[in-house]
C-alpha cells in the first residue's frame, strides 16, 4: 500500500512539474515566439537547469508543440461548454464569458496563459501538421455554432468566415484588453457580445458601402520599388512570424542580396517598422477617404472597413499583422502600439458620429473600434479558412457579419 502511495505521489509531482514547465514555456513562447524560445529560458523561469527540462521535453519544438496542444485542450473545453447552450446567441455569450474570465485570471496571476496560436506556423514538420490538424478540429466545432435553420442560407465559406471572425475576436482581445481595468472586463464582455450578435448598424440600414480610392501610399519620385519591397516583406513576416522570417529569407523573397538589404535598412527591426508605418498609412488614407464622403457615420465606417478588408486580398496586400509587434524592442513596440491606437481612435470617432446622427446603434465606440481592428487583422488570413474567396467578396463575407451582426441574414 505504501508503494502505491509512493507511485501516486511521484506521478502527481511529475504532472505538477510538467504543468509548471508548460506554463513557463507558454509565457516565453508568447513573448519570444517559437524561434526565439530556448529551453534555457524556460528552465530559468521555473528554477531548473536545462537538462531537467529535457527530461520532460527532449527538444524545443517538442515543448512548443506541447504548449499549443495544452492550449487547444483548454480552448476545446470552453467550446464544449459553449456548444451545450440551446442557441447560437447563447453559445457566443458563453464562449466569450469563459474566454474573458480566463483572460482576467491570467492577468491577475491566477491562471497560465494560452499559447498564441499565430505561432503554430513557426513549428517544424511533422509537429506543425499535427498541431494544425488539432486547431482545425477546434475550428470545425466553432463553425458548428452556426448550424441550424437560422443559418441554413449560409454556404460553407460564409460559415467558415463567421467561425474565423468569432475565434479571432476572442484571440485578439489580448492585444487591447490590457487598456481596461480588471473590474471593467464584465462590462467589456457585454459590449462585445452586443456587437457580435447585433452589429453596429442602426435598424433599417443596409450593407451597401461605397467604393473608396486605392489607399496605397503614393511613392516619392524614383521610389516605386519600395512598395514592392514592403509588400513582399510584409507577406513573408505575416506568413512566418517576425522571428521566423530571417534577413536571408526576406532578401531571397525580394530577390536582393543581404548587402543590398542592409544598404536600405539598418536591420530587420527597421524594416518591420517601415512595414508598420505603411500599414498605418493605408489605414489612415482609407479612413480619411471615408470621412470625406458626403454621408452619415454608418456609411463612413462601412466604407472604410470594406475597403481595408478588400485591400488585404489585393495585389498590394496584406497589411502587417499586429502580432509582429510583440517581438520588437520595447521602445519601438510602444511607438507602433501608438500607431494602432490612433487608427482605433479614428474608428471610434466615426462610430460616435454615426451614433450622433442615428445611423449607428448606441454601442461602445471604443470597444467597437478595437473589434474592427481585430477583424481587419484577421482578414489577412481569411483565405486560409475560406479558400477561393475573392477580393470582391471579402468585405461581404467578413466585414459585414461584424458590422451587421453574426445573426444577420
Amino acid at each position: 500500500m505504501d508503494d502505491g502511495h509512493t507511485v501516486t505521489a511521484a506521478t502527481a509531482r511529475y504532472a505538477q512539474k510538467k504543468e509548471a514547465i508548460l506554463a513557463a514555456a507558454t509565457a516565453v513562447l508568447n513573448r519570444q515566439g517559437v524561434k526565439g524560445m530556448t529551453l534555457a529560458d524556460v528552465a530559468a523561469k521555473v528554477g531548473l537547469i536545462t537538462t531537467s527540462v529535457t527530461y520532460y521535453y527532449r527538444k524545443k519544438d517538442d515543448l512548443a508543440a506541447a504548449c499549443f496542444i495544452r492550449g487547444l485542450e483548454r480552448l476545446d473545453a470552453m467550446i464544449d461548454e459553449a456548444a451545450a447552450q440551446p442557441d447560437t446567441a447563447g453559445r457566443i455569450r458563453k464562449f466569450l464569458t469563459l474566454y474573458l474570465d480566463l483572460s482576467r485570471q491570467v492577468r491577475a496571476g491566477q491562471a497560465a496563459p494560452l499559447a498564441s496560436f499565430t505561432e503554430i506556423r513557426a513549428l517544424k514538420e511533422p509537429m506543425r501538421a499535427s498541431v494544425q490538424a488539432a486547431f482545425a478540429d477546434i475550428f470545425r466545432r466553432v463553425r458548428g455554432f452556426f448550424d441550424g435553420e437560422t443559418f441554413a442560407h449560409l454556404d460553407k465559406a460564409e460559415r467558415n468566415a463567421r467561425a474565423h471572425l468569432l475565434l479571432e475576436q476572442v484571440f485578439w482581445t489580448g492585444a487591447w484588453l490590457r487598456r481596461f481595468d480588471l473590474d471593467d472586463y464584465e462590462r467589456v464582455r457585454e459590449r462585445m457580445y452586443d456587437i457580435l450578435v447585433g452589429g453596429i448598424a442602426a435598424a433599417g440600414r443596409d450593407w451597401t458601402p461605397p467604393a473608396l480610392p486605392d489607399p496605397t501610399p503614393v511613392a516619392d519620385e524614383g521610389q516605386d520599388w519600395r512598395e514592392t519591397f514592403l509588400v513582399a516583406a510584409t507577406r513573408l513576416i505575416n506568413q512566418r512570424g517576425y522571428r521566423g522570417a530571417s534577413v536571408e529569407d526576406i532578401s531571397a523573397a525580394l530577390n536582393v542580396t543581404k548587402g543590398s538589404f542592409y544598404h536600405h535598412h539598418e536591420d530587420k527591426d527597421a524594416l518591420v517598422v517601415e512595414c508598420f508605418q505603411r500599414t498605418f498609412a493605408v489605414t489612415r488614407r482609407a479612413q480619411l477617404s471615408a470621412l470625406s464622403l458626403p454621408a452619415d457615420g454608418w456609411t463612413a465606417v462601412s466604407a472604410a472597413t470594406a475597403a481595408l478588408v478588400e485591400y488585404q486580398l489585393s495585389d498590394h496586400g496584406p497589411l502587417l499583422r499586429a502580432s509582429s509587434m510583440g517581438a520588437l524592442p520595447i521602445e519601438i513596440r510602444h511607438e507602433m502600439s501608438d500607431g494602432y491606437a490612433r487608427g482605433s481612435n479614428r474608428f471610434a470617432g466615426m462610430i460616435a458620429d454615426g451614433i450622433a446622427d442615428g445611423s449607428v446603434r448606441p454601442v461602445d465606440p471604443l470597444v467597437a473600434a478595437h473589434m474592427i481592428n481585430s477583424m481587419l487583422n484577421a482578414a489577412a488570413s481569411l483565405q486560409a479558412w475560406a479558400p477561393g474567396v475573392t477580393r470582391e467578396d471579402a468585405a461581404r463575407l467578413f466585414a459585414r457579419p461584424l458590422l451587421m451582426g453574426l445573426m444577420a441574414r
